[in-house]
């Protein structure tokens, strides 16, 4: 069994360019760090290579032995993992289902949360706009797995939402300003959530295109929730509701 153990091998510098988002893209590739989110990636059949400090050959694809020192160059993470996928970029499809529409989300521990929900909640294409990237390593852990798992689609939100009232569906909106109460809304059997920026919230524009807006009934001493905190109650409601 040969093991990659040089620094400037070929393969490694190739992989190692996948930390940045113009080589990530360019390669439609990604790396998915730790055996967890390994293991998601090859139950969703976009796992392509695996890079790995172990003996064993865990999954059934091209599989490449490193030494630590290589492990610890391609790894984003504090205490580097013993294995590494290396993973398909979706390619573009059609929505499908309940689609949950984020427009302006920059934190990538808020679009992982906001992926989880959306999977632990029945919703199957998310629609994403000018927000971190999908395949940033920090969302990628934050998702724990469940990004294998959505139908991921890049478009601008308002081409996409006119695309989808042609099809009848019911957008919802956020809106911490003048949302009806969260708890009183039906949703449509085809639906579509709209949730927006950290700080700004979803646009004006955006808004004046839903059918309906909503808010969370909180506390007066609380202003707002996080966004990631808010669209999980959101999807979670709306899922009871049905």
């Amino acid at each position: 069994m040969a093991v990659i153990n040089s620094l400037n091998n070929f393969r490694v510098v190739q992989w190692n360019k996948l930390k940045i988002k113009a080589a990530r893209d360019k390669a439609s590739l990604f790396m998915a760090e730790g055996y967890h989110l390994v293991s998601e990636a090859f139950r969703a059949n976009c796992l392509k290579e695996i890079i790995t400090t172990e003996k064993n050959k865990p999954f059934d694809v091209d599989t490449y032995h490193v030494t630590y020192d290589v492990m610890e160059k391609l790894s984003s993470l504090a205490t580097p993992t013993k294995i590494i996928g290396i993973c398909q970029q979706q390619e573009k499809r059609t929505h499908i289902g309940n689609v949950l529409l984020v427009d302006q989300i920059h934190n990538p521990g808020n679009l992982g949360t906001i992926i989880r929900s959306a999977v632990a909640f029945d919703f199957d294409t998310m629609v994403l706009n000018n927000s971190v990237d999908v395949y940033n390593h920090k969302v990628i852990q934050s998702t724990q797995g469940m990004l294998f798992h959505l139908n991921i689609i890049k478009s601008p939100i308002k081409d996409f939402i006119a695309e989808l009232k042609k099809e009848n569906y019911q957008i919802i909106g956020t809106d911490v300003r003048d949302g009806v109460n969260l708890q009183d809304v039906k949703p449509g059997e085809k639906r579509a959530v709209l949730v927006g920026n950290e700080g700004e919230g979803v646009s004006d524009d955006l808004l004046d295109m839903c059918d309906i807006k909503v808010n969370i009934k909180m506390n007066e001493n609380c202003e707002s929730l996080n966004v990631g905190v808010a669209a999980s109650i959101v999807l979670y409601s709306l899922s009871q509701n049905s």
